[in-house]
């Protein structure tokens, strides 16, 4: 259905036998983990099709009662890519301010065939606005979006700002959509956007605690310029043209080489010897799930890969489980992909993910190390701009169009 606000609720998509179903009726069997609103997954043999209930979709334009929006950011690498995913998806609005530093006031900024001037991003600058989706970094983030709510302008940020503070909902569409309950756009209110690793990785991970239950998980991450923003991945084009040419390479962004190398995250190392892309990684997970218990200890690495990251993760589940019932749960969930061919050795690429909606899944096997058939392998990669930033961004804005 295309209508002014309305929307593609549900998908049938058709699935090989063996796809699993998920039953409201069919509650949580363990005490230990959160009950979600689906209940357990059950597989059942003889399906032959699946409904996915992720995210809506709106499919509308610029339309005059839309809300009226605001791009915080607009001229950063995650920036830029809000404003192409609210045009792929159709996202409506009456009326769209573009935001920024005063760096960045009086540049110009083509949008939908128009052009538009940016603003220096102040205190008035949301008194006409209803939805704002912010990518201007913590610190901007921490000083604006309390005033932007304020004047009843609902938030989505993608900093670190909130993540943690209580109250505000931390939120991946396919994973707790439920955490939005009471906000409404134009109604003021913050909502956050986990960090980018954890988005990536809970979109993997979550079908199948949702079936088994997660007592542990360990993830080492092999993450992309992108997260350090567009300076980043600057200097890593530049770094690869100055070796290349056989010159000492420019390190302006990084302290070291970035090009032709790998490190520890940038993040600050914090006395427990985790940095703080680690622990992110840690809290965010536990406040998703609404599981204080789940142990999770994380790696974060910078490679020199453009803009996807990628995620090595092994899992120790309450029950155990076979590696055709995690492909099952994988192919069943919205905005996961697999790319599993043992037979070519043919798995998830940063490349195969570059510009994509979809996180995708591969080298899914059980770990031998763990007798008791509880322990599960993965490796996954996510467009760090998309999925883990901008694209999630969006679908949080859409479910609040929702309501």
């Amino acid at each position: 259905a295309r209508l002014s606000h309305c929307v593609r609720i549900t998908e049938i998509v058709a699935m090989p036998l063996g796809t699993a179903l998920v039953p409201s009726s069919i509650a949580a069997s363990s005490a230990a983990r959160p009950t979600y609103p689906q209940g357990r997954v059950q597989l059942a043999a003889s399906t032959r099709a699946t409904v996915r209930r992720g995210p809506v979709r709106v499919e509308a334009k610029k339309t005059a009662d839309g809300p009226r929006i605001a791009i915080a950011g607009v001229s950063g690498a995650v920036g830029q890519e809000f404003l192409k995913v609210l045009h792929e998806r159709d996202f409506p609005y009456s009326s769209i301010k573009m935001l920024g530093s005063s760096r960045s006031a009086g540049k110009e900024v083509e949008f939908e065939g128009e052009t538009y001037v940016i603003e220096e991003l102040v205190e008035e600058s949301f008194k006409d606005v209803e939805l704002a989706l912010f990518s201007a970094g913590g610190s901007v983030s921490k000083k604006f979006g309390p005033i932007a709510s304020e004047m009843g302008c609902t938030v989505v940020d993608n900093s670190s700002a909130f993540r943690m503070t209580e109250g505000v909902p931390l939120v991946v569409p396919e994973v707790n959509p439920e955490a939005l309950d009471g906000i409404k756009i134009g109604e003021g209110g913050i909502v956050a956007n986990p960090n980018c690793s954890t988005i990536i990785c809970l979109m993997a991970v979550t079908p199948i605690h949702k079936a088994k239950g997660v007592k542990r998980m360990v993830v080492s991450t092999y993450q992309a310029a992108s997260g350090a923003g567009q300076a980043a991945m600057d200097e890593l084009e530049q770094q690869t043209r100055e070796i290349l040419a056989g010159e000492e390479p420019t390190c302006d962004i990084f302290p070291m080489q970035y090009a032709f190398n790998l490190f520890s995250h940038n993040s600050d190392v914090l006395d427990t010897g985790y940095n703080e892309e680690e622990m992110k990684l840690v809290k965010e997970t536990r406040k998703i799930w609404s599981y204080p218990d789940v142990k999770v200890t994380g790696t974060c690495i910078r490679v020199p890969v453009m803009r996807a990251h990628a995620e090595s993760i092994n899992l120790e589940l309450d029950e155990p489980i076979s590696e055709e019932e995690a492909k099952t749960l994988l192919e069943a969930a919205p905005g996961v992909s697999i790319i599993d061919d043992r037979s070519a050795n043919r798995f998830p690429t940063p490349i195969d993910a570059s510009g994509k909606d979809d996180v995708y899944v591969g080298r899914i096997r059980r770990d031998i190390s763990n007798d008791d058939g509880t322990g599960l392998d993965l490796f996954i990669c996510g467009d760090q701009i998309r999925k883990g930033a901008a694209l999630n961004a969006v679908q949080i804005a859409e479910l609040l169009l929702k309501k």
